[in-house]
């Protein structure tokens, strides 16, 4: 043949150009059959990216950003049934509440419009409570309030929230500043990421943050095929980290270092131990931007200091006012710290307000949120303000969802089972897990089944010299 298709394609980088030519090389005669370009759309850094040959997969950039639209979704949904609820017993401050729709969009803001709690037009709205914490500040560090100079330095208005959390701990505070801490938790709830966690049950592995002294590092037997050696880091209270390394590490000794420390658990709780009689227990020493050793630390500081989280917060900035909240002072941490907080708070706070202990009001708030689940608002009317607040809320995480559809059905072994309608169907019956401990013993038995053995010569099977019978294979 004389003539000829030819496809041409010109690879850039974020584009494809093409074109499809035939030629007739006897006549010397040519033409464009189709031609055309593929521009795959890529930011400037992602650009870099991939020119650099670093791989970014875009759909994993579409699930996190999808991610953060649910997450905020969930929380606006959280706020917009929370105030339904304020708005029935009465809490929210009026210019909140005019601002708010609730007959047709119930407990969303109004068109162009979206109130602070705390401000209104006049500035400000719970300054007698802001009052009481610079006296606060007064009594326990009046230097703080002046500067070097001796000019007065400005306490923000938005530290009255952590005031008022440990306030509302032991003493009453108003309706709308209750209002505030709730619409508060609401924003910042905590890190939660295991269901069922907050359940009864022993884990299996006690994972704790320490801070320990080193006292001795001695060198072990360099590590096979590295550039490194073992050492054994011996701290102040006995246990030994072993970690590997190319650096010597004897200016370890005398400083005091942070650890994740990983506890092995029996069933019963207590640590369980190897033949010899020792803790089965994992060392990990990150570096001080890590999240886990950060969220870690956090809580130590926390429990260790007897406090919630806001009173907690609180009593830094009466400390330091300069420091940083977010991210600096508290980093992520569990969810339980502040779950805790609000338990403690409403208790206090029922014996206040009678609202809080109204079973008419509770039941109205019930058939608000729950207009066609009867069942549910009976159940929630049997409960309390806080129970509907923390756990049926702002706490509230949904039930997994059932998967047992998506198990197949065995296509060799089946059942005769009676339908509703009375008609007799063969159903085949469910499969087992792929990680059910029984499918993974049965996988073992096929693959030693399955075994071959051939010799490298000839390729001629020799697998009845190693493995005659069933009696080899279970020795093997």
């Amino acid at each position: 043949m004389s003539k000829k298709k030819i496809l041409g394609l010109d690879l850039g980088t974020n584009s494809i150009g093409w074109a499809l030519i035939e030629n007739d090389f006897a006549a010397r005669q040519g033409a464009i059959l189709g031609m055309g370009s593929r521009i795959i759309p890529m930011s400037q850094d992602q650009l870099s990216d991939f020119e650099k040959g670093n791989t970014v997969s875009q759909t994993a950039e579409r699930t996190r950003l999808r991610s953060v639209r649910r997450l905020r979704e969930r929380f606006l949904l959280r706020r917009e049934r929370l105030h339904r609820v304020l708005n029935i017993i009465g809490f929210l401050p009026l210019h909140y509440a005019s601002k708010i729709d609730f007959e047709n969009r119930t407990g969303k803001f109004k068109d162009q419009s979206e109130p602070k709690i705390a401000y209104d037009k006049d500035g400000f709205l719970f300054k007698n409570s802001f009052v009481e914490m610079l006296a606060d500040f007064k009594k326990h560090r009046p230097e703080l309030l002046t500067n070097s100079k001796g000019e007065a330095t400005s306490i923000p208005y938005d530290w009255t929230i952590y005031f008022l959390r440990k306030k509302a701990l032991t003493q009453r505070i108003e309706k709308e500043e209750l209002a505030w801490i709730l619409l508060n938790f609401n924003q910042k709830r905590g890190y939660y990421q295991l269901r069922g966690e907050e359940e009864e049950g022993t884990p299996n592995k006690l994972i704790e943050y320490h801070s320990l002294k080193v006292t001795d590092v001695s060198a072990d037997d360099p590590v096979p095929g590295k550039t490194e050696r073992w050492y054994s880091v011996t701290l102040e209270n006995g246990w030994v980290y072993r970690r590997s390394s190319r650096q010597p590490l004897n200016d370890w000794i005398g400083k005091t270092k942070d650890f994740i420390v990983s506890t092995d658990l029996n069933e019963d709780g207590t640590p369980k131990t190897d033949k010899e009689g020792n803790v089965k227990r994992s060392f990990r020493a990150p570096a001080d931007t890590d999240w886990t050793l950060m969220k870690k630390r956090t809580e130590k500081d926390i429990s260790s200091s007897g406090k919630t989280v806001g009173a907690y917060i609180y009593d830094a900035l009466l400390n330091e006012p300069q420091q940083k909240i977010r991210g600096r002072l508290v980093r992520t941490i569990e969810r339980v710290f502040y779950k805790d907080e609000l338990q403690r708070i409403l208790a206090i706070q029922q014996q206040f307000h009678p609202e809080l202990n109204d079973s008419a009001l509770l039941a109205a708030a019930a058939q608000e949120l729950y207009r066609q689940n009867e069942a549910h608002q009976q159940q929630l009317a049997r409960k309390s303000f806080a129970h509907l607040f923390i756990d049926d809320i702002i706490f509230y995480q949904r039930p997994l969802k059932s998967k047992k559809d998506t198990i197949a059905r065995c296509p060799l072994e089946a059942r005769r089972v009676r339908t509703p309608l009375g008609e007799i169907e063969t159903i085949g019956i469910n499969v087992i897990h792929k990680s059910h401990p029984l499918f993974q013993e049965f996988r073992l038995w096929q693959w030693l089944q399955n075994l071959s053995i051939y010799l490298a010569e000839d390729d001629s099977n020799v697998t009845p010299l190693f493995l005659a019978d069933q009696t080899d294979i279970e020795a093997t």
